[in-house]
Order: structure tokens, then sequence, then C-alpha cells
């Protein structure tokens, strides 16, 4: 944990952890676009966190008392930093304690040279939720706006391997205008998972310089709230 950014947090009756501020995806609808606050906790990062200090952090959180479960979800896309969930979702695991990724899917994409569905379930993880957002490519690209090619291939992929891989596994969407919701269940279903709407978190109002009431400057916003 450092000053200025948490590295782990409570939520929800979970821990979260904060293991990256960087991400794969530039989404439309992400917290990121006018706040760096998720339950009252500041999550921008002066550092990465090593894994002994995400465990440490967890170790703390754990004196406050019991969790449900620890979830990688932070200002970030946890597969930036693999190693590192690997290697704290193992000493997790060591503890019989539940994990859960929650991820854009891209990981495979950013760790090419890696089986990496594969090594999260040689881990332990228990959980993935998969943020799914749109049910055709067009529509990911458009909203998502991801740094990838064929990136929605890849994010159904991921979720098909976790699947195979007895991960329980769900596909998120976010409920923001014109999302195909039905489309996106439809994705989940025909892989076995689960699917969950999320619902659009909008940005703060304001009072502009003329004394109307506004809406400050960002996208609209969700996604970015620990699930």
């Amino acid at each position: 944990m450092t000053e200025q950014g948490k590295v782990a947090y409570r939520g929800k009756g979970n821990i979260y952890l904060n293991l990256t501020n960087r991400c794969s995806c530039g989404c439309e609808f992400c917290l990121r676009e006018f706040t760096d606050d998720v339950y009252g906790e500041v999550l921008t990062l002066d550092h990465e966190p090593e894994a002994d200090e995400v465990t440490r952090a967890v170790e703390l959180e754990f004196l406050d008392g019991p969790a449900e479960e620890v979830v990688f979800c932070g200002f970030g896309e946890p597969t930036m930093r693999l190693d590192v969930v690997l290697a704290v979702t193992e000493w997790l695991t060591l503890r019989r304690l539940h994990s859960r990724l929650d991820t854009n899917g891209h990981g495979q994409l950013l760790n090419p040279d890696v089986d990496v569905v594969g090594a999260l379930a040689v881990a332990g993880l228990k959980a993935a939720t998969v943020s799914l957002n749109a049910a055709d490519p067009t529509s990911y690209d458009l909203i998502c706006r991801p740094t990838f090619s064929k990136a929605h291939r890849a994010v159904v992929r991921f979720a098909e391997q976790c699947v195979a891989r007895g991960i329980d596994t769900t596909l998120t969407a976010v409920d923001y205008p014109g999302a195909d919701l039905p489309g996106c269940k439809a994705i989940a279903a025909k892989l076995g998972a689960g699917f969950r709407t999320r619902g659009l978190v909008p940005p703060p109002r304001r009072v502009d310089d003329a004394g109307c009431e506004g809406m400050a400057a960002g996208a609209p916003a969700a996604g970015g709230r620990p699930r």
C-alpha cells in the first residue's frame, strides 16, 4: 500500500487488489474518466506493487475481519501483471482463500507466450468475471477502444477457455445507451458462462460558471467500480 493509492481495499464484503493503473482498453464508460476514488479509496498508484507487497496488504486487510473472496480488480487490467496475479493466486490458494479475476479478457493478447487460462487454473483461480460489453466486434471496438485488433474475438475465446478449465465464469456488459444486452447474454449462454448486466455510473453533476447545472467533463462511466 502506498500513501497515494491503495493496493488492497474493501467493498461488498470482498477484498480487492489494485495491481496496476495500465489498461489495454479505453472504455468510454470507465470510472477513470472522471474519478480516482472507489469505495472511498484513492486507487492512483505511485508504483506497481510486487507480489510480496500485495500479500502483505491482504494480510493487513484480514486483520479487520473476514472477506468472502479476494478479487483482482483495481484501476487497470490485472493481467498486465500476470506474474503477480499468478503468484498471489497461488498464495491465496495455499491459504484456502477464494480468488476471482475481474478482467477485460485480453490476458492472452497481453501475454502471447503463456497459456494464460491454463496458468490461472493451475494457480488455483476459482472465478473470473470477463467484461464483454458488446455482442459484435464493431460495437466492441467503438465502445471499448482496445489497443489490439480482433480483441472481441479474444475476449470470447478467453471466457470459453475459462469455462473449459472449470473456472466459474461470468460475462458482464454495461447497460450503456444502445448496448445489445440480449446479444451479450446469448454469447454467455453459448459458452456455458453466467451473465450479469452492470449499471451505467454517470459522472458527478456540477454547477458551471454561468450558474447552470450541467454534467461534469468525462464520458458516461461504469465498469470501473469493482463488481
